[in-house]
């Protein structure tokens, strides 16, 4: 280590730890994301220049998602179908979605229903934004007050992605997005200060139609 840091205060030392060794989960995501596409996608992009048509698939997705004051991250599973006409797409989707708040105290089970507009850049590559509709039921589990409740909210998220051909019967996709959603905690006094906004990795299989 350098004589600067043996030096340094606890303090600075503290500060330089965490930029090498901490970090979020969320941070980790991004980054593993972001270096595979830096990976992945040149090997695609040239074959793909002045190739885009029309094209239409459906089939299934996977992802991983954590809310920012959920107990933890989650799998979510579902499906979706994606409309491309040349530089432009609409993606709609339906999955499942379960999660804990408040130390398990309180359970989250959704079916957010979301339609996606996206923007290719490159054939290969495409901005996504877009809204949901989160079809809920919020189970609260406290000693004195048990009780559950359907809720229907919106929210909207925007992201980035990758799509890659696999011959031509299918497509890879993997992208990252952030969705603002309020659940609004307001049943339980106290718990209206719960943040449910979340941030999805995912990956999907497309079949061409």
């Amino acid at each position: 280590m350098h004589t600067w840091y043996q030096n340094a205060a606890p303090a600075v030392k503290k500060s330089v730890w965490y930029h090498y060794h901490g970090g979020s989960m969320k941070k980790r995501c991004v980054a593993i994301f972001a270096f595979s596409l830096l990976a992945i996608v040149p090997m695609f992009a040239q074959s793909e220049l002045g190739t885009a048509q029309t094209s239409a698939g459906i089939g299934p997705q996977v992802g991983y998602f954590k809310s920012r004051d959920a107990d933890d991250g989650r799998i979510m599973g579902g499906g979706m179908l994606r409309l491309k006409f040349a530089s432009l797409g609409l993606e709609g989707s339906v999955n499942y979605r379960e999660e804990d708040y408040d130390g398990g105290q309180i359970t989250v089970k959704s079916f957010p229903v979301m339609v996606t507009g996206l923007i290719y850049p490159l054939p290969v590559l495409y901005g996504a934004i877009g809204a949901g509709w989160y079809n809920s039921m919020i189970d609260y589990k406290y000693a004195s007050y048990t009780v559950s409740e359907d809720k229907q909210r919106f929210g909207w998220h925007f992201g980035a992605g990758t799509e890659l051909p696999l011959g031509t019967s299918a497509r890879l996709v993997g992208d990252i997005r952030w969705v603002f959603l309020d659940y609004d905690f307001q049943t339980v006094p106290g718990q209206n200060g719960l943040n449910s906004d979340f941030y999805v990795v995912s990956a999907g299989l497309l079949f061409n139609l």
